[in-house]
């Protein structure tokens, strides 16, 4: 099952290199993208029922990811959110776990990380609709 995944990412080239990668390697669809805390927040709180996971980039063109992930806090227990950043330090990673999130993944490192975590999630996507029907 793919993924529905929603994007927050300024940087057009890391967005369309993001998608293609994903879409290329791991079992996700990108159903929409933005590149400010605003309109991500306004997006994924007003389409609740059609996204399973949102990447976010803390640093935004305008906002920060951290008020994405704010508006965000109380979606449904099968959406996950993950932090996608460059600056994915030990306090950046504390507050992110203060706000719900489920997984941080640093830029310049752990690309491969996320792949895994997307194929993984997937996954538990599978299973948890396979038990509802």
């Amino acid at each position: 099952m793919k993924m529905r995944t929603y994007l927050v990412e300024d940087n057009p080239t890391i967005r369309d290199n993001l998608i293609s990668t994903l879409e290329e390697l791991a079992p996700v669809e990108t159903v929409g993208t933005s590149d400010t805390e605003e309109e991500g927040a306004a997006w994924l709180t007003g389409h609740g029922g059609q996204w399973d996971l949102a990447i976010v980039d803390l640093f935004l063109k305008n906002g920060s990811g951290l008020g994405v992930l704010h508006a965000c806090r109380f979606r449904s227990a099968r959406q996950k959110m993950v932090v996608f950043s460059n600056y994915a330090t030990r306090e950046v990673r504390s507050r992110c776990a203060q706000l719900g999130v489920d997984a941080v993944f640093d830029k310049s490192t752990e690309i491969d990380d996320l792949l895994a975590y997307c194929v993984a999630q997937s996954k538990t996507l599978d299973s948890a609709d396979n038990q509802s029907t």
